[in-house]
C-alpha cells in the first residue's frame, strides 16, 4: 500500500525535476538572446539561473534523500580541465600569464561542468527528450529566421540597440561566425529528424522550411568554416543513414530497396543544398555566398592572419608545454612571439585546439581529445542500438557536435558562452541513456484497446 506522504513527496521530487529541465532549457536560450553571453551583465544573470539549478537539485537531494547524478566517462575530462586551470592559479612554475583571465576561464567551466552534469541527469525519459530537441529545432529557426530578417533590413545594430565597431554582428551574436556555429548545431538536430524515422508530409514541410532557413542564415553570414560546418553536418547525418539501418528489418530487405534508399537519401541532401544557394542568391546574398564559399576575397591573405596566430600558437606551447600559459591567457602570451607591429591586439589563435595546447598544454589537448572520442563512441553507440526518435535525436545532435568541432579549426565558435550550453545539450541527447515511459505507453495501448 502507497501512503499518502509517499505519493505527496514523489509530487514534489517530480516538479523539482520539472523545475530544473526547464531552467536547463532556458540557460541557453536566453544565453543566446542576449548577445551569445559574451557580456559580464549577461553572465551575471546566467551565473543567477545556473545557482538556482543547484539550489533546486539540492532540494531534490533533501527531499529524495539522496543526491541523483548521472555518472558519466564524460565528466571527467572536464574536470581535470578544472583541476588545470587550478593549478595555473597557484604559484608555481605553471602559474597563469593572465591570473585574472585564467580566474573567469576556471569560473566558466566549473559552471559548464555542473550545466552538463544537471543534462546528463535530468534529460532522463522520451518525454524529456523530445521537448529538448523541438526546442533546439524551434528555437533555431526563429533564430535564423531573426537573422535573416536582420541583415534584410541592415539596422545600426543588434536589435536596433547595440553597435559592434570591432566585429560583424549577425542576429543577436556579435561574431558573424558563431552565428553560423549555432546554426550547425540546431541544423544538425533539425537534420537528423529530417532524415531519420517516419514524420507525417506536414511534419517534413517543415523540417525542410527549418533546414533551409539554418542554411540559409549560415550563407549570410558570410563565414567559410561555417558554411564548412554546416556542410559537415549534412554529410555526416548523411553517411550515418547510409551505414546504419533504419529499421531493424533492413538486413533482410532486398538489396535493390536498400540501394534505391540510400540514392533517395544522397540525392535529397544534395537537393537541400542547392535550394539552400538557390534561396541565398534570391535574397540577394550573391557576394555573401561567393566570400563563403572562398570565390571572392576583401583580403589578400586568405587565412585572414591565421597563418600568422597558427605558428605562434604552437610556439607558445613550445614554452609551456605541459600545462600551457594559461587559460585566456593567448592575448598576453602572444606578445612575446608576435612579429607584427602590436597595432592589432590578438586574444585568440582561431584554432581551438592550437589554442588548448598554448593555454593548457598538452594535458589540456589531450582532455579535449578524450572528451571528443567518449562523446563519439557514445554517441555512435546509441545510434546503433536505438530505431525511430532516440535514434533521429543522437544522429542530428551528434552531427551538429561534428559541425562545430570542425568549424573549430579554424575559430573559437566555443569561445561563446550560448554556444558552449547548447553543445552540452546536444551532447546530452546524443550520449545519455534514456528511460522508456512504460505508463504512456500503457495508456495507449489500453485506449486502443
Amino acid at each position: 500500500m502507497i501512503s499518502v506522504q509517499n505519493i505527496t513527496i514523489g509530487n514534489e521530487l517530480s516538479r523539482i525535476s520539472s523545475a530544473i529541465f526547464f531552467l536547463l532549457c532556458l540557460i541557453p536560450a536566453l544565453g543566446t538572446i542576449i548577445f551569445g553571453a559574451v557580456d559580464e551583465t549577461t553572465w551575471i544573470i546566467i551565473s543567477v539561473v545556473w545557482a538556482a539549478i543547484i539550489l533546486l537539485w539540492l532540494a531534490e537531494a533533501w527531499k529524495g534523500g539522496g543526491l541523483r547524478l548521472k555518472a558519466s566517462s564524460l565528466l571527467l575530462p572536464l574536470a581535470i580541465l578544472i583541476f588545470i586551470g587550478v593549478v595555473q592559479l597557484l604559484p608555481t612554475p605553471f602559474a597563469s600569464l593572465n591570473y585574472a583571465a585564467t580566474r573567469f576561464f576556471v569560473g566558466r567551466l566549473i559552471v559548464y561542468f555542473v550545466f552538463f552534469a544537471a543534462c546528463l541527469t535530468f534529460i532522463n525519459n522520451e518525454q524529456r527528450l523530445k521537448k529538448v530537441v523541438w526546442f533546439v529545432v524551434i528555437f533555431g529557426s526563429v533564430m535564423a529566421f531573426y537573422g535573416i530578417l536582420q541583415w534584410l533590413a541592415n539596422p545600426v545594430g543588434i536589435y536596433g540597440l547595440r553597435g559592434t565597431p570591432q566585429a560583424i554582428p549577425f542576429g543577436p551574436f556579435v561574431n558573424q561566425h558563431h552565428f553560423a556555429a549555432f546554426m550547425e548545431m540546431t541544423g544538425g538536430v533539425t537534420l537528423g529528424l529530417l532524415f531519420g524515422g517516419k514524420r507525417s508530409r506536414d511534419r517534413v514541410m517543415l523540417l525542410v522550411l527549418a533546414v533551409v532557413i539554418m542554411g540559409a542564415a549560415v550563407g549570410f553570414t558570410s563565414s567559410r568554416g561555417g558554411l564548412l560546418g554546416f556542410v559537415s553536418v549534412l554529410a555526416f547525418v548523411i553517411l550515418m543513414q547510409l551505414l546504419t539501418p533504419k529499421h531493424r528489418t533492413d538486413a533482410g530487405d532486398n538489396v535493390h530497396l536498400v540501394a534505391q534508399r540510400k540514392i533517395v537519401v544522397a540525392a535529397s541532401g544534395l537537393a537541400l543544398i542547392v535550394i539552400i544557394f538557390s534561396v541565398i542568391l534570391f535574397l540577394g546574398g550573391n557576394d555573401q555566398l561567393l566570400r563563403g564559399t572562398g570565390a571572392i576575397r576583401d583580403d589578400v591573405d586568405v587565412s585572414t592572419g591565421r597563418f600568422h596566430f597558427w605558428p605562434i600558437a604552437l610556439k607558445i606551447f613550445l614554452g609551456h608545454p605541459i600545462l600551457g600559459a594559461g587559460f585566456d591567457a593567448f592575448g598576453v602570451a602572444f606578445t612575446k612571439y608576435d612579429t607584427w607591429s602590436g597595432v592589432l591586439r590578438v586574444e585568440q589563435a582561431h584554432n581551438e585546439y592550437l589554442q588548448t595546447l598554448a593555454d593548457s598544454g598538452i594535458i589540456g589537448l589531450i582532455c579535449v581529445v578524450a572528451f571528443i572520442f567518449l562523446l563519439f563512441r557514445k554517441g555512435i553507440a546509441t545510434i546503433l542500438s536505438q530505431r525511430g526518435f532516440r535514434k533521429s535525436a543522437a544522429v542530428g545532435a551528434l552531427a551538429g557536435c561534428f559541425g562545430i568541432l570542425v568549424h573549430s579549426f579554424f575559430d573559437f565558435p566555443l569561445r561563446t558562452h550560448s554556444n558552449t550550453f547548447f553543445f552540452f545539450v546536444l551532447v546530452a541527447i546524443a550520449t545519455v541513456p534514456i528511460v522508456a515511459d512504460t505508463t504512456q505507453k500503457r495508456r495507449r495501448s489500453s485506449s486502443e484497446h
